[in-house]
C-alpha cells in the first residue's frame, strides 16, 4: 500500500536517480575502455605487480551496470512510494556504494605508485633484453613505444649510458649505446643513419623520453576509473541521505 509522501521530496528523488542511472552508463561504458587498454601499458604495470589500475576497472563495471540498474529501480520506488522497495533500494545501493570505493581507491593508490619514473626506469633497466618471459614481453612494450612515439628510454637516450642495464651485459657501449629503437627512421622503418645515431647526433636519434606517453596513459585510465567515480559517490550519498528522509518521513 502506497504511503503518504511529499510530491516535491519525490521529484527530487526521481531526478537524483535520473542522474545516477546516466553516469552509471558512463562509468559502465568508461572502464570498460579503460580495461581494454588501448595504450597498451598493462606490461609496465604488470611486470611491477600494481595493475591492480585494471582491477579496479574491472569492480567499475559491476558498479557502473549496478548503478543504472538501481537508479531505474531508485525512480520505480519513489513513484510508487513504497517503504520496501525504498529499504531494498537503499540497502543494495550501500552494497555497490561500497564496491564502488573499493574500485577508486584502488586504482588511485596504484597509479600514485607507477606515475614515479624512476620505477619505470628501473624496470626497463633490469627486463629490456633479458631473457625471460617477462623480459620478452617488457622488451617488446619498448621496442614498440619507441617505434610509434619517436621517444627513447624513461627520460632520454642517456638512460641506458647512465644505468647499469641487463642491455648493457648484452651489447657494449661502443657497439650499441641505446637500442637501436631509439634510431630516428624513414617512411619504411628503415633506420635512416646507424653511425649517427651511435655517436648521438640529432636528429637521428630520439632524444625525448617515453616516459610521457606512458604517465598519460595511467592517468588517463585514473581519471576514468577513479575520479569520475569519486564524482558518482558524491553525488550518490546525496540522495541516498534525501531518500533515507523520504523514508522516515513516510
Amino acid at each position: 500500500m502506497a504511503e503518504k509522501s511529499n510530491p516535491a521530496l519525490v521529484a527530487t528523488i526521481v531526478f537524483g536517480n535520473i542522474v545516477i542511472l546516466l553516469c552509471g552508463l558512463a562509468l559502465f561504458a568508461e572502464t570498460i575502455w579503460a580495461t581494454t587498454d588501448p595504450y597498451y601499458v598493462y606490461p609496465v604495470l604488470g611486470a611491477t605487480g600494481k595493475d591492480d589500475v585494471f582491477a579496479g576497472g574491472w569492480i567499475g563495471i559491476f558498479c557502473g551496470f549496478s548503478f543504472f540498474l538501481l537508479g531505474v529501480y531508485g525512480i520505480v520506488a519513489a513513484i510508487k512510494n513504497s517503504r520496501t522497495m525504498l529499504m531494498v533500494y537503499l540497502v543494495l545501493m550501500m552494497i555497490v556504494y561500497i564496491f564502488e570505493c573499493a574500485s577508486c581507491i584502488t586504482s588511485f593508490t596504484h597509479r600514485d605508485y607507477m606515475v614515479n619514473s624512476n620505477v619505470v626506469k628501473t624496470q626497463m633497466l633490469s627486463r629490456f633484453a633479458e631473457n625471460s618471459s617477462i623480459g620478452a614481453e617488457i622488451t617488446n612494450f619498448w621496442k614498440r613505444i619507441m617505434l610509434e612515439k619517436q621517444c627513447c628510454g624513461v627520460d632520454g637516450p642517456t638512460d641506458w649510458i647512465d644505468y647499469a642495464s641487463t642491455f648493457r651485459t648484452v651489447y657494449s657501449e661502443s657497439e650499441a649505446p641505446w637500442p637501436f629503437w631509439c634510431c630516428a627512421k624513414d617512411d619504411n622503418f628503415q633506420i635512416l643513419n646507424k653511425q649517427a645515431c651511435r655517436v648521438g647526433l640529432p636528429p637521428y636519434v630520439y632524444n625525448t623520453g617515453c616516459f610521457e606517453h606512458i604517465g598519460h596513459a595511467i592517468d588517463s585510465y585514473t581519471w576514468g576509473i577513479s575520479w569520475f567515480g569519486f564524482a558518482i559517490l558524491m553525488w550518490t550519498m546525496l540522495f541516498m541521505f534525501v531518500t533515507m528522509y523520504h523514508y522516515f518521513t513516510m
